[in-house]
């Protein structure tokens, strides 16, 4: 009591400027602590809008990305051999190791792991982004194909590089918004913020401009969508909705099936200049954005118009569930005599099929899952053949609906990983023999290049019509920078564990390198079939930084399971969206 009295005793001793600097101190003191002790906990970094961290695919926001390794320490050890390459069900004599073969497949479920020692070294490694050498070679490529973006074609849709110029399909930034997922999975966080501000500032949807509802949803819709589920930055999402809503013209047409164009600025909706009909695939790639957009808004209308879509498509006669390369807007029916075709105009319609029912839950009555199950049975009926000598198996065409057609797009190569998907989720083994016999053929019609990189659009013999099984003609021996193999790639690894596919993918790297790169970018080029003479045709297309190399980066992963294909659907042009149960 008499040492409090004493306490007391000399604080009123104290003058009040005295007693008013105390009070001054203590308060600078709490304010400190709160500033660098507290609120670092409670405010996000990145954000701008307090949002459900449901709704957000589980990848931090940069630098804060790496402290979800800190916190496991762990890292993948070799697969043994019976997990990475599983025998063949033939017997093996006692004590022999079977061969490996990366056409076999084992989805692996829980790989071996052990304890890092060294915790430090593994969260300074980790702060760098990519974890090998192969990613990091992918993020030069990144950077290289930015730094020519930037200073030649900035906030256009694509890049010259040869000529140093850029090309404008609608005036878009295509470039620009397809990238923004693949800079923040890569940590480019300098290239993502300069992207974000042109976008925040420039990037204006109420122009007199004519676009594609199919080309602008899957790039610009759902790389604004993406870019808001990674960043939980409200000013993408709310950039996607006003696009959203001037898209919504296209679906006001006769039969309810959209009209494949639009004008943003008059919001008038009308059928492609060169033709009536519509791609089929172009109206029917347009689901998942559609359906996250109303999700993430809560505005049902864009889920409503796209659902709509869906069971007009449904509801049409089909060839074993195959369907034609056009359709009417008008009449609502598919174009008669069209050609059938798992590339070019229809391709996507079978992958939305599945991904759609993927990211609704995985409903067992959905008619969605099960036209897409006809439509494989179809497939495997009428388009698979085997070339006579080297047996490669290949998707070929109907033309005019009936006349079988020995030709495959590059485009039909996203189908390996696609059956691989729908495997993982229950479809039959059916699909597994289709999807690894195809990612095969796929990879030599590269590796039988002297460029050891894919043409547009491969051939295959019949009746001994060429010296060779596979074989380019001149007029498709272009390639453009496409991802759709890559893309299969990337699910064989996710999904199997096996090491392999990414050796295949490097061989491909190394190609595009050696052959496309220039000084300012990468470039398409004309003619795969000579090294001397490639023919580069001066265009950087935005799917290869949105697609190609976003792809080649997650495919030389060593956590294969870093966008985690239960809970997050690609889009077509290889944006990720959250899987929604409800």
């Amino acid at each position: 009591m008499d040492a409090k009295i004493e306490h007391v005793s000399h604080w009123n001793q104290l003058s009040r400027f005295q007693k008013n600097l105390a009070c001054i101190l203590l308060a600078g003191m709490c304010i400190f602590y709160i500033i660098f002790f507290v609120l670092p906990f409670i405010v996000p970094s990145r954000s701008t809008d307090t949002l459900d961290p449901m709704e957000h695919i589980q990848i931090a926001p940069f630098k804060e990305r790496h402290e979800r390794f800190a916190s496991s320490m762990v890292k993948e050890i070799k697969l043994s051999d019976s997990l990475a390459n599983p025998p063949t069900e033939e017997a093996k004599p006692a004590g022999q190791q079977p061969e490996a073969n990366p056409m076999q497949l084992e989805i692996v479920q829980n790989e071996p792991k052990e304890i890092v020692d060294n915790e430090e070294s593994v969260l300074e490694e980790n702060r760098r982004g990519p974890t090998n050498d192969r990613q990091r070679a992918v993020v030069e490529a990144v950077q290289h194909s930015w730094k020519g973006y930037k200073e030649y074609a900035w906030g256009h849709d694509n890049l010259k590089p040869i000529s140093m110029g850029y090309s404008d399909w609608f005036g878009l930034g295509l470039t620009l918004v397809d990238s923004l997922d693949t800079l923040y999975i890569m940590d480019l966080q300098d290239e993502f913020d300069e992207a974000r501000t042109w976008i925040e500032k420039y990037l204006k949807f109420d122009v007199n401009r004519e676009v594609n509802l199919f080309e602008v949803t899957i790039r610009v819709v759902g790389g604004l969508l993406s870019a808001y589920h990674l960043s939980g930055d409200r000013m993408f999402l709310d950039k996607a909705v006003d696009l959203g809503n001037r898209l919504l013209p296209c679906f006001d047409s006769p039969s309810g099936i959209p009209f494949s164009d639009v004008n943003i600025g008059s919001l008038a909706a009308h059928a492609p200049k060169w033709s009536p009909d519509s791609s089929t695939s172009e109206v029917t790639t347009i689901q998942l954005e559609f359906r996250d957009l109303s999700r993430s808004s809560e505005n049902p209308i864009f889920e409503k118009v796209a659902s709509r879509v869906n069971l007009k498509i449904h509801e049409l006669d089909k060839n074993e569930g195959l369907v034609p390369i056009f359709i009417n807007a008008n009449t609502g029916q598919f174009r008669n005599f069209a050609t059938i075709s798992l590339g070019a105009r229809a391709d996507s319609y079978y992958e939305y099929l599945l991904k759609q029912w993927l990211q609704t839950g995985k409903k067992a009555d959905d008619y969605l899952i099960e036209d897409y199950q006809q439509s494989i049975r179809g497939v495997l009926n009428q388009l698979v053949r085997t070339t006579p000598n080297e047996k490669h198996v290949y998707v070929g065409e109907l033309l005019n609906g009936k006349d079988f057609k020995p030709k495959m797009d590059h485009l039909t190569c996203y189908l390996p990983g696609t059956l691989l998907l729908g495997y993982k989720n229950g479809m039959p083994k059916t699909h597994l023999r289709l999807a690894t016999d195809l990612l095969e053929t796929c990879y030599q019609t590269y590796m039988k290049q002297p460029t050891q990189l894919a043409p547009e659009i491969s051939y295959f013999n019949v009746n001994g019509e060429s010296e060779t099984d596979i074989y380019v003609k001149t007029n498709d021996a272009h390639n453009l920078l496409r991802p759709e193999f890559i893309e299969s790639l990337y699910y064989f690894y996710a999904i199997t564990g096996n090491r392999t596919y990414q050796d295949m993918g490097w061989t491909i790297f190394e190609a595009f390198n050696r052959y496309t790169k220039v000084k300012n970018g990468y470039t398409s080029i004309g003619n795969v079939k000579n090294p001397l003479n490639t023919r580069p045709r001066d265009m950087m297309e935005s799917f290869w930084l949105g697609e190609t190399l976003k792809y080649f980066y997650l495919l030389f992963s060593d956590d294969r399971n870093e966008i985690d294909l239960d809970k997050y659907v690609f889009n077509s042009e290889a944006h990720p969206l959250p899987v929604r149960e409800v």
